[in-house]
């Protein structure tokens, strides 16, 4: 099956983003260009994940959709040739900010859950260190190798892909605050890196 996808998306919950960034906006945008698949952003936000449980409902494994009289109001305001359904990701974007090898890191990492339950497992340990709640994008004093570990003890279907690797910062193989490896950045869990 081919589709298109955007899988890195934040809310109206993280700094400099608009205040229309809300799932029926998403959604609304995504039928218009033609996106089938849309990442959620920001799912350990407590407002933002409570509005997400609030309006989504599972379609397929691991996807969902807005309830029936969201869609079809949304519908409503779309010509008929872009009333195609719209599928969403639970999705989160992490900054963390550590110290190694003598350098700070800061790196942005982008997880993935099938789930609310696994959703809620993630935002557990998250907000254990670090505020989850004062943005969308939290931002924790934690190695990427241990961030790594957390989504995957979360659930067996939760990932963690790099985001946008090659920007100068902010990234894991950023010039400026990244590594010179993906092994180096992820240390013995680098193997479980399957994307970037």
């Amino acid at each position: 099956m081919r589709f298109h996808a955007d899988l890195h998306v934040h809310s109206k919950y993280s700094r400099a983003t608009s205040r229309d960034l809300d799932l029926e906006h998403l959604a609304a945008w995504a039928c218009r260009k033609g996106i089938g698949v849309v990442a959620t952003g920001d799912f350990t936000h407590p407002a933002w994940c409570a509005e997400l449980k609030q309006k989504l409902v599972p379609a397929e494994p691991g996807l969902y959709r807005l309830r029936d009289e969201i869609e079809q109001a949304i519908a409503q305001t779309l010509p008929a040739a872009c009333r195609t359904p719209v599928r969403f990701m639970l999705e989160v974007e992490i900054s963390t900010i550590y110290k190694k090898a003598d350098r700070t890191r800061k790196i942005h990492h982008l997880i993935y859950a099938p789930d609310f339950e696994t959703v809620d497992r993630i935002s557990a340990r998250l907000a254990r260190i670090g505020n989850i709640a004062s943005d969308g994008r939290p931002i924790l004093g934690l190695d990427s190798r241990d961030l790594l570990e957390i989504a995957l003890e979360s659930g067996p279907h939760a990932y963690l892909v790099p985001a946008h690797i090659w920007t100068p910062w902010f990234a894991a193989l950023g010039s400026q605050s990244g590594f010179d490896s993906i092994a180096e950045c992820y240390g013995d869990l680098a193997d479980r890196i399957f994307a970037v």
